[in-house]
């Protein structure tokens, strides 16, 4: 639905009298600035209606679409809302508020309105197809995934309604699911496909560690955009994944030369750094990373520099205090436990990880160490 053709769709009643012609007159040419972007213009049209006649559906549509057009969501809700209240079946208000709200963040809200817009029109893909992307975000799986079905059924290759069933498996962690629909998505888009469907199959194959059949869709986004950031970082990721650690730093190193404060890939690089071996180095982008801000793994990365060089009791005291932050995050256990290992006290390394255990948390590393603790 285009937001700005209420005009011409729904044109006003014919009437005799001088004042409905020229309402209609105004009314016609304010839709016509809003098609051209002329947004005070627009206003003008539809404010010199409302001093005729303050309760005129088209006029009050007109002034919320110019509002939210404007980036005036609050202004645009209080027209609609105006319109509501007098036509409280205009689809046209209905679906203006609900983007309002959508704009807000507020889905819940959003949803509410669309829902009263499809009990007058229940096949409008449009509209269908945002009720079930506000659904995604509010991680109702179910009722999205029905939608955009109920989408498809209507408009087989509905793009939309594709994109958004990879996008809601993605985010429930259903990684092969949406790589079914991103991978129909990139058949039905050949070249001219988004790019971030690439980056989310790449994506994907990141998350399923297939990290080789990840590479060709990074590299894909990467030659669309040669700085795009998440085709860099995919790439990065990916080589590191599949240990090949000197490309990993190549590509970590372009995004540092956009945006040399982001910490979280200094502290890549210094994993990077720290994983061949080279020492110095990475202390050097741990502490670039701590120069900008705190940084949890900047900090677990010195602790582990700390372990290797046999600062076992500074490393432990660095571990617990992160531990005093996220104390389920089973690697600092590994870690502790590996440095009592280290100083022979190794019932303290098996209580280390026994007390994760405590937590009722399932983790294969934890139980595979205990074993092998036990074994020796």
């Amino acid at each position: 639905m285009d937001d700005f053709d209420f005009f011409e769709k729904n044109p006003p009643e014919t009437h005799h009298n001088s004042e409905d012609k020229k309402i209609a007159e105004i009314s016609k040419t304010g839709y016509q600035f809003l098609k051209e972007n002329k947004i005070s213009e627009a206003i003008d049209c539809f404010s010199k209606i409302l001093l005729m006649d303050e309760n005129n559906n088209y006029a009050l549509v007109g002034m919320g679409d110019a509002y939210r057009k404007s980036g005036s969501a609050h202004d645009a809700i209080k027209y609609y809302q105006r319109c509501l209240s007098n036509h409280p079946q205009n689809n046209y208000a209905l679906f203006g508020l609900a983007n309002c709200y959508k704009a807000f963040g507020q889905f819940q809200k959003a949803i509410e309105i669309w829902e009263q817009y499809l009990a007058y029109d229940d096949k409008n893909i449009t509209v269908l197809t945002r009720v079930a992307d506000a659904y995604r975000k509010v991680r109702d799986f179910d009722k999205s995934k029905y939608i955009y079905k109920r989408v498809l059924e209507m408009e087989e290759d509905n793009p939309y309604a594709i994109i958004g069933l990879g996008h809601l498996h993605y985010d429930f962690k259903n990684y092969n699911d949406a790589l079914f629909y991103l991978e129909k998505m990139l058949k039905l888009g050949l070249d001219n496909v988004d790019i971030r469907v690439l980056t989310s199959i790449g994506n994907c194959h990141r998350k399923l560690r297939t990290f080789d059949q990840g590479i060709p869709y990074f590299e894909a986004a990467q030659k669309r955009e040669n700085r795009n950031f998440y085709a860099l970082f995919g790439l990065a990721d990916c080589y590191r994944g599949m240990n090949c650690l000197e490309e990993a730093l190549v590509y970590y190193n372009q995004i540092i030369k956009q945006d040399s404060k982001n910490k979280m890939i200094l502290s890549r690089i210094g994993d990077v750094y720290r994983n061949l071996n080279t020492l110095d180095k990475a202390k050097e982008y741990y502490d670039k990373a701590l120069n900008i801000e705190y940084d949890t793994y900047a900090i677990l990365g010195i602790a582990i520099l700390d372990k290797i060089n046999g600062k076992y009791e500074e490393a432990m005291s660095s571990l617990r205090r992160l531990l005093q932050q996220d104390n389920k995050n089973y690697r600092l256990y590994v870690e502790i436990s590996d440095c009592y290992l280290k100083m022979g006290e190794t019932r303290k390394a098996i209580d280390t990880l026994e007390s994760f255990q405590r937590f009722g948390k399932k983790c294969q590393v934890i139980t595979d160490l205990l074993n092998e603790i036990n074994k020796k």
